[in-house]
C-alpha cells in the first residue's frame, strides 16, 4: 500500500522561533500513526528550526519549498540542494504554482530540480496543476501531464518511487475554492496511468492541494487515488493541523 502523507507548506510565514512554539504544541497534541507520514516545508530560514523542533518524531520529515539544480555557484538568494540537506531537509517541493506563475519556473527547470534532489538522496515534490483558464477550455489533463512528463524527463523507471507528485490546481490556491473529491481523483488517475506509461510503479504516492481545509479533507481522502494533502493556510495553526493530520486515525 502507498504511505497516507500530510504536507504543510508554509511558504513565506514562520519564523524559527515560531516553528519552534508550533512543533511543541503539535507534538503534544499528535501521536505517530502507522503508514502515515507528516512533512513540514518551511521557509529556508526556518528548516533548521524545524529539523531541530521535530527530530524526535520518526514520522516527520523536513523539505525546502525550493531548491536550485546547480549544487553551488554565484546564484544569490537561491538555496542549493546541499544546502537544503545540511540545514536538515531531506525532501523539497518542485514546480509549485507559484515558483511557476510567480516567479517564472519552467518545465525544464522542474526537470532539472527532480534530478539534483534523487542526485542528493532526497525527496522531490513535484507538483502540477493548472490555471483558470486552461481547466474551462478542457486542458487540465494535457497540462498536468505535459508538466509531469517534464519534471520526469531525467529520471529513469526504476527511480520513480523515490517521488511524490501533487496535484494542485492553480485556481483553488489561496481562493478558498478546491477540485470537488471526484475531480481530484479523476485527474490522479490520468498522472498514474501516466506514470504507468513511462514506466513507473503504482507506488508513487500522488496527493492533492489547493484550499484543503477540515471541512473537505476528509472527503478528498476517501478516494482510493488520493494518497494525502498538500496544505498551505491550514497548516499554519497547530491544533488545526493536529486536527487534519488525524481524520481517520
Amino acid at each position: 500500500m502507498r504511505p497516507l502523507l500530510f504536507a504543510a507548506n508554509w511558504k513565506m510565514q514562520v519564523t524559527p522561533e515560531e516553528t519552534r512554539r508550533f512543533a511543541g504544541q503539535f507534538l503534544g497534541a499528535t501521536a505517530p500513526v502507522e503508514g502515515r507520514a507528516l512533512w513540514f516545508f518551511p521557509s529556508a530560514v526556518s528548516i533548521g528550526a524545524a529539523a531541530e523542533a521535530f527530530g524526535t518524531r520518526s514520522d516527520v520529515r523536513i523539505g525546502a519549498q525550493d531548491v536550485h539544480w546547480e549544487p553551488k555557484g554565484a546564484y544569490t538568494g537561491a538555496t542549493s540542494v546541499p544546502l537544503a540537506r545540511g540545514a536538515g531537509a531531506s525532501g523539497a517541493l518542485v514546480g509549485h504554482s507559484e515558483r511557476r506563475h510567480v516567479f517564472g519556473e519552467t518545465d525544464e527547470e522542474t526537470g532539472k530540480k527532480v534530478r539534483a534532489l534523487l542526485d542528493a538522496g532526497c525527496t522531490p515534490f513535484l507538483c502540477v496543476g493548472e490555471k483558470l483558464e486552461e481547466r474551462e477550455a478542457g486542458k487540465t489533463e494535457e497540462v498536468v501531464l505535459r508538466q509531469l512528463r517534464a519534471g520526469l524527463a531525467g529520471v529513469s523507471p526504476g527511480e520513480m518511487d523515490g517521488l511524490v507528485v501533487a496535484y494542485e490546481p492553480v485556481w483553488a490556491i489561496g481562493t478558498g475554492r478546491n477540485a470537488t473529491a471526484e475531480d481530484a481523483a479523476r485527474v490522479h488517475m490520468a498522472l498514474r496511468a501516466e506514470v504507468s506509461r513511462l514506466g513507473g510503479t503504482g507506488r508513487i504516492p500522488i496527493l492533492y492541494g489547493g484550499s484543503v481545509n477540515l471541512g473537505n479533507a476528509l472527503g478528498l481522502l476517501a478516494q482510493p487515488q488520493v494518497d494525502g494533502v498538500l496544505v498551505g493556510g491550514a497548516s499554519l495553526d497547530p491544533d488545526g493541523w493536529a486536527e487534519i493530520v488525524g481524520i481517520g486515525g
